[in-house]
């Protein structure tokens, strides 16, 4: 890696699938990059594109233009998970902070896999079911710099694994089983 790189940046819109930097493997953040003024600017633009978009539940930073290694959940992903679990309902109704994971690495997967319907904001417009793992384990550093070790099943679990496929150059359509239109979004 160069000594001399730096990150780029953001621009305001999701890129689309056709766009060369959706294939390329992201890059990992360096450590003097943590923290970094440039690396919360991205941070933020990233969060602000996702919270434009009404059925948007994360986004990696080469969607918006940048080959780095990181990504961002959406806080309504947490609060549906909060609601689902009897011993911790989220009374005050508020949604959640945004997560981030910054050079997030899935380390262990269940065998037991299943097909999950899943979209993308790069592939306007289609979803289909794609075959992934029930359950993953997930260590990355979030947003303070602090590394963090996440175990995850249903939909946060997909969520990582769609996001680390972002990543790696892998769109959700290169796996998925049957792609469909999804009428609501299409321009016909």
């Amino acid at each position: 890696m160069p000594e001399n790189r730096h990150i780029y940046r953001v621009k305001d819109i999701i890129v689309q699938t056709g766009t060369p930097i959706l294939r390329e493997k992201a890059s990992p953040i360096l450590k003097k990059e943590l923290g970094s003024r440039t690396l919360n600017a991205l941070i933020t633009k990233m969060k602000k594109a996702l919270d434009t978009e009404e059925y948007g539940v994360a986004i990696a930073a080469p969607q918006v233009g940048n080959p780095l290694r990181l990504f961002v959940v959406a806080g309504r992903v947490f609060k549906e998970e909060s609601e689902d679990d009897k011993e911790t309902p989220n009374k005050s109704g508020a949604l959640p902070p945004d997560r981030v994971y910054i050079n997030p690495e899935i380390t262990r997967v269940s065998r037991k896999k299943r097909g999950m319907s899943e979209g993308c904001l790069s592939v306007r417009g289609q979803y289909g079911t794609v075959l992934r793992h029930e359950k993953v384990t997930l260590k990355a550093f979030d947003e303070q710099s602090k590394p963090i070790l996440q175990h995850a099943s249903g939909l946060l679990s997909q969520i990582f694994q769609h996001e680390v496929d972002h990543l790696n150059g892998i769109l959700f359509t290169d796996k998925v089983e049957h792609i469909e239109a999804w009428k609501e979004h299409s321009h016909e």
